[in-house]
This record gives C-alpha cells, sequence and structure tokens, in this order.
C-alpha cells in the first residue's frame, strides 16, 4: 500500500514532464494528421503550462474551424491576436471563420488588416474578394480577385471567379479572357463556360 501511495504522488509529475512546446508539436501533427479532438487536447495542455503563446491559440483555433465549431476558432483566433496583434495569419483565420458564418463584414475586415500587416499575400485578397463577392460588391471582387493574381498568376480559381464577377456585370469578353486562362490552368468548369459562352 505505501508502494502504491508513493507512485501516485510521482504520477502527476511525470504527466507535467512534457514542456508546452512538444505539447504544441503533437497537436499539429495530430492536426495534420486530420485528428481534430486529439489537436485540441494537445493544444489545451500546451496553453495551461504556457497561456501567452498566440500560436497556440491559432492552431487550437484551425483545429476547431476544420470541426465547424467557427465560434470556438473565432475565439481562439481573437485570443491569439490579443497576444500577438501583429500576426497577419491570425487576422485572416479569424476571417474564415467569421466568412463561414456569414459574417462577410466582418471577414473583410479581418482580411484587411491580415493584409495591412502582409500586403503580398495572394489568398488573403482571394477571400476578401470571395467575401465581397458574397456582399454582390462585384467591383470589389474583381479589384481584390485582380490583386492576388498580380501577386500569384497562376490560381485558375481566381480567375475563374473574377471571369464570373465580369459576367455578372454584363463584360462577357472580360469574362471569356479569364475562363480561357482558367481552363488553360486545369479549371474544368471554366473550359465548360468557355465552350457554352465564349464562341
Amino acid at each position: 500500500m505505501k508502494n502504491l501511495l508513493i507512485i501516485s504522488l510521482f504520477i502527476p509529475l511525470i504527466s507535467f514532464g512534457q514542456t508546452a512546446n512538444e505539447f504544441a508539436k503533437g497537436g499539429l501533427e495530430k492536426l495534420k494528421l486530420k485528428d481534430y479532438y486529439g489537436a485540441i487536447s494537445d493544444l489545451t495542455k500546451a496553453i495551461e503550462i504556457k497561456p501567452n503563446r498566440g500560436v497556440y491559440y491559432n492552431i487550437r483555433g484551425n483545429a476547431k474551424h476544420e470541426l465547424k465549431d467557427y465560434y470556438g476558432a473565432i475565439s481562439d483566433l481573437t485570443k491569439a491576436i490579443e497576444i500577438d496583434p501583429n500576426d497577419d495569419d491570425y487576422y485572416e483565420n479569424r476571417g474564415d471563420a467569421k466568412r463561414e458564418l456569414k459574417d462577410y463584414y466582418g471577414a473583410i475586415s479581418d482580411y484587411t488588416k491580415s493584409i495591412d500587416i502582409d500586403p503580398n499575400d495572394e489568398f488573403v485578397y482571394a477571400s476578401r474578394g470571395d467575401a465581397k463577392r458574397k456582399l454582390k460588391d462585384y467591383y470589389g471582387a474583381i479589384s481584390d480577385y485582380t490583386k492576388s493574381i498580380d501577386i500569384y498568376p497562376n490560381d485558375a480559381y481566381v480567375y475563374a471567379n473574377r471571369g464570373s464577377m465580369k459576367e455578372i456585370l454584363k463584360n462577357l469578353k472580360g469574362a471569356c479572357v479569364d475562363w480561357k486562362k482558367a481552363a488553360e490552368l486545369g479549371n474544368k468548369d471554366a473550359a465548360d463556360w468557355v465552350a457554352q459562352e465564349c464562341k
């Protein structure tokens, strides 16, 4: 009985032997393996040890996003931003969660903040363009898609989306130019649009 008591006293010390970074690294690996609950568990442990690391909240927020817990993701990403307000990824990720909740104005605000910090991230421009498209701000969407293409000219998705905005604005010639480029880059839907609409 005495040995059992001594062993039980050391068990909590063994579990605390793992560092916050080790838990975070394990959580990141689980996130990559799509073990989202495992990732959340590991990141929660990392946060318990070191609660002032924005990156831990960011990773946990990404795992929650994958589980469609968008409010939980926003909460974690907001905490990450409070800790480190100069990391553009945190704003981008929170914008993605807001967009899933159809909070397009909130998403645009976060994407804009991300762009202010890093104006060379083509994905954020494309995401902001998607949010503007949902709000029927077609000219704003075209502007963001164009900026995304300026930074990275090989994204078929962005060309296809910009082409769709041009079609809505009755610019079929411009739409066909974008759809042809999207088709060249492998977008099958764009190839279908070219065949049907671009004579």
